[in-house]
């Protein structure tokens, strides 16, 4: 049985996400039909190489424009996902990830629409839900550079051919696992860049040594990301030490009461490592 099957049958808030996007999709494709943003994606301006980019020596830092979460709640009342960008960016930040989910993360393709224009060059990164190839379509449109694919709500099929779309589009995919499973399931389809969620999707929680376990089964040419739990320099270096060549960090940022500052010591933490 597959990971995404097994989730199915638990019933968890990752499930009641699922159902909301594939409920909500149709609806987003009555609005813009796909042809639409066919045209708009072929005048767009060619994408920002988010690889090259986590490729830059030391860990990279991948800055998270979120508000909210499903865990935490609201996390950042005076929201304003340009401003923050441009923070990151002058703090160091080598990329951008910005939340696109409205419902649960309280996110829109606005905010991301607005961050690429505020960054320029900076890749960024849409993290969402992605199931259909209508979202990758809608993602390039809106000026994301790379688009986020979690291994544990697709098939193996769909992971290959929304893979395949976000190459055809000259844009990356990070593609997030949490288990060897998972792992095992995209290793075959020569991905460039892998994200180690240590938030568990199912539950939540937080499990800080997941990276570590998956880190060895990584070949080196991919990029490898560490995601979620990251709070202090020291986890950059930990990060560091197992060969993590990013590290994406949201929460501890957007709660900061100075979230320059806060960015600045990760990017600093991060160009003297040696990973």
């Amino acid at each position: 049985m597959s990971v995404t099957n097994t989730a199915k049958r638990r019933g968890t808030i990752l499930d009641e996400i699922m159902a909301y996007h594939r409920e909500q999709l149709p609806k987003r494709m009555r609005e813009t039909p796909l042809a639409d943003l066919r045209a708009l994606v072929s005048v767009a301006p060619l994408p920002d190489d988010f690889y090259a980019a986590l490729r830059a020596p030391g860990v990279s830092l991948i800055a998270e424009c979120k508000k909210a979460s499903p865990s935490k709640g609201l996390m950042a009342p005076d929201y304003d996902a340009a401003r923050l960008a441009r923070t990151y960016a002058e703090a160091g930040a080598r990329a951008i990830s910005v939340l696109t989910d409205g419902r649960h993360f309280q996110g829109s393709l606005a905010d991301l629409r607005d961050v690429k224009e505020a960054v320029g060059h900076i890749p960024v990164l849409r993290k969402d839900f992605i199931f259909d190839p209508y979202q990758v379509y809608e993602a390039r449109a809106a000026g994301a550079d790379a688009i986020l694919l979690i291994t544990a709500v697709l098939s193996d099929n769909e992971l290959q051919s929304l893979l395949q779309l976000t190459r055809k589009l000259g844009m990356n995919a990070l593609i997030e696992v949490h288990t060897r499973e998972e792992l095992e399931r995209v290793l075959p389809l020569q991905p460039r860049i892998i994200g180690v969620n240590n938030r568990n999707l199912q539950t939540f929680q937080v499990d800080f040594e997941n990276t570590a376990r998956l880190r060895a089964m990584i070949p080196p040419k991919i990029v490898t990301v560490a995601e979620s739990g990251l709070k202090t320099e020291a986890d950059v270096r930990r990060m560091a030490d197992i060969g993590v060549d990013a590290v994406l960090v949201g929460e501890t940022l957007v709660t900061s009461k100075n979230v320059y500052r806060t960015a600045v010591k990760f990017v600093k933490a991060g160009r003297a490592a040696k990973a």
